[in-house]
């Protein structure tokens, strides 16, 4: 039965006929983003520049924030003595020579300038713009001495990721059914005779209803981003792939 089996496997693997559906595809970036100050203030400080290579966490810029730093310097000294009175009363406590109301009185101020220090540095990390991941920067809009404003938001910088792109492949939608996560993609960028291949990893659910095309995704390394080409995606008849399918399935 096993050799049967594997005849047929045999036949119909010779028999599988590959089809290829024309393409079009324009590269982008796996990862961008337009980077921000979600806060007011003069720029201070510039790290980077255009073509900068960052890590994911490192400062770009920084706005003028001497008094925010003044404040939170204020409030971790406050913090040192409402901890030291804290704890100098739950003794006095422990000794039933204070009441309850009093401890509670001191406790409340403690954690209150705690609450304070924790809304003081996170208003502090609002005038550092950190790198949100690895990438390059591919501009720059900001200068020295610049007023930005938090209610009206002015792009920075923009990032992308530096290696890692991703074509976003379109088809006529008459083959969405045919084609699959998994099916490689052959294709050449316009004005390059070199040929690439890829596998498409993930697939549009809503087809574009201007164009009549649907979209898949997939990835590549260091095409530079906004170019486009074109291509076949491979994709093999179902009919006879869900034939071997039924062949090896045991029963």
């Amino acid at each position: 039965m096993k050799t049967i089996t594997s005849i047929l496997i045999i036949i119909f693997a010779c028999n599988l006929q590959a089809k290829e559906i024309y393409a079009t595809f324009t590269v982008y970036a796996e990862q961008k983003a337009d980077l921000a100050f979600n806060y007011s203030g003069t720029i201070n400080s510039i790290n980077v520049d255009i073509m900068s290579r960052v890590k994911k966490g490192d400062m770009l810029a920084t706005l003028n924030n001497d008094d925010l730093i003044a404040t939170l310097n204020i409030s971790k000294v406050t913090l040192k003595y409402a901890e030291s009175a804290y704890h100098r009363h739950q003794k006095i406590f422990s000794k039933k020579l204070t009441d309850q109301t009093q401890l509670e009185k001191y406790e409340s101020a403690y954690e209150t300038i705690k609450a304070k220090i924790e809304l003081d540095k996170t208003i502090l990390a609002k005038t550092i713009l950190r790198a949100p991941f690895d990438g390059v920067i591919t501009q720059r809009m900001i200068e020295l001495g610049d007023v930005v404003s938090g209610q009206l938001l002015k792009t920075a910088f923009n990032i992308q990721s530096e290696h890692r792109r991703k074509l976003v492949v379109e088809f006529d939608q008459k083959y969405n059914n045919e084609v699959n996560i998994g099916d490689n993609f052959i294709y050449k960028v316009d004005g390059d005779n070199r040929e690439h291949k890829g596998t498409i990893f993930r697939i549009y659910p809503a087809a574009n209803t201007n164009k009549r095309k649907v979209a898949v995704q997939v990835a590549a390394i260091d095409l530079k981003v906004g170019l486009f080409g074109e291509g076949k995606i491979i994709v093999t008849e179902k009919a006879l792939s869900s034939a071997i399918s039924h062949t090896t399935t045991p029963r």
